[in-house]
């Protein structure tokens, strides 16, 4: 919102805008959707256009993911980044909320031109409010389509705010002139230099467009490669392992291994296709934890949105960023700790093990190659395995899809 009370934009922009930053919160909340009891009206929308990009090569990498979503993060940087999302989700609201109640108390009580507070810095502190919000959105909920959709709200921004600002200083003229040179756009401003106001050309907003968009892509695609380096992840046997939790790295190889002496769990295994264009990968978690439903399907009790625990469950993956992972089913239901000889077949002793084949259409030569965008990823069964005898003590095979269908889902 301008500055200036009062002053709306050209209705074409506005609905342009508006239209471009429903698109993207609407993407960008997948998260929250997902486990809510709508996720299916939702998905019904929604899916197909998940889909109709994931059936080509050039285009499956908008439903891919770039930060790891359900595995802990292992480096500070991924750490900072996450919680980073937290922070930014959580600022970048209240600030479009307090500038909000600002602009609306002044018309209320008629203050005039609204240069109090943020504006007193920054000439469209709500514009910079959500673009804060979605970068915090688009970090929780790390697909590339969000990252993407986030760029052309950033850029359709700036050209609303411009064509307010020339419209602006049409209106009130020097006295705007003095507001722009002492206040910065989106964020204040560092030196009293004049500020040119010149219109924006069609070829350099282009330009701009692609800058922020391909500049978006490429720094996903770096951070997918960096968190696809950083994986708790180690090769035993030919099994690829991946440890959601990384305490849980070192038992992982036994897990695995008492896994594969059970008879079902051995005979699973020799059914799953293994060449050089495929791979075995096997998700180690606890037995209880909350987003396994995103693996695989392993059961109606991690489909969340049957469980009406939707706002419970995003309260605390914005307010502990670490944490959530650590809670488990457990945390988010409630259910009781056990204690004495009971402990032996609580699910805090106890691992689950999710068996994917991966399928490409090249050699997958390493563990990391697992984690392709255009692999194919096929869950075959899982495994619950003592953690510390590894006795296996459930084998299930999984149905196609994961927990949300065929709705592509994060990898790590």
């Amino acid at each position: 919102m301008t500055s200036q009370e009062g002053k709306r934009p050209r209705r074409g922009t506005g609905l342009l805008v508006g239209g471009a930053a429903l698109v993207y919160f609407i993407a960008a909340l997948e998260v929250v959707i997902m486990i809510s009891p709508f996720a299916f009206f939702f998905y019904s929308v929604f899916n197909p256009i998940l889909l109709g990009l994931n059936q080509s090569a050039g285009t499956r990498w908008l439903t891919a993911f770039f930060l790891p979503h359900m595995v802990a993060p292992t480096t500070p940087l991924l750490m900072a980044l996450r919680v980073l999302g937290s922070v930014l989700l959580i600022g970048g609201s209240l600030m479009f909320l307090l500038c909000a109640g600002q602009v609306y108390l002044g018309k209320l009580l008629r203050w005039g031109v609204a240069k109090r507070g943020c504006y007193a810095l920054i000439r469209h502190p709500q514009y910079t409010a959500l673009v804060l919000t979605g970068l915090g959105l688009t970090i929780l909920w790390p697909r590339f389509l969000t990252l993407v959709f986030l760029s052309v709200m950033v850029f359709l921004y700036y050209l609303l705010a411009k064509d307010e600002e020339r419209r602006m200083l049409g209106r009130y003229g020097a006295a705007y002139q003095t507001y722009l040179e002492q206040t910065g756009m989106f964020w204040p401003r560092l030196s009293r230099k004049p500020v040119p106001l010149k219109p924006l050309r069609w070829q350099a907003a282009l330009l701009l467009l692609l800058v922020l968009t391909g500049g978006a892509a490429a720094l996903g695609f770096g951070l997918r490669a960096y968190t696809a380096a950083h994986l708790p992840l180690t090769t035993v046997d030919g099994v690829d392992i991946l440890s959601i939790m990384p305490g849980d790295l070192s038992a992982a190889p036994g897990l695995v291994q008492g896994a594969r002496q059970d008879p079902a769990a051995a005979s699973y295994l020799r059914s799953m296709h293994t060449s050089p264009d495929s791979r075995i990968l096997a998700y180690v978690m606890p037995v209880d934890y909350i987003m396994q439903g995103m693996i695989a399907n392993t059961g109606d009790e991690w489909q969340l949105f049957r469980h009406h625990q939707t706002l419970g469950t995003i309260a605390d993956y914005v307010l502990h960023p670490i944490g959530h992972l650590q809670g488990g089913h457990m945390h988010h239901l409630a259910i009781p700790m056990q204690h004495g000889p009971q402990m032996y077949n609580s699910p805090m002793m106890r691992r689950r093990i999710i068996f994917l084949e991966v399928q490409a259409n090249h050699p997958l030569k390493t563990a990391e190659d697992a984690f392709g965008i255009n692999n194919q990823r096929l869950p075959r069964f899982f495994a619950d395995v003592h953690l510390h005898t590894n006795e296996v003590m459930q084998v299930k095979e999984t149905p196609h899809g994961t927990g949300w269908g065929d709705v592509p889902t994060p990898v790590f």
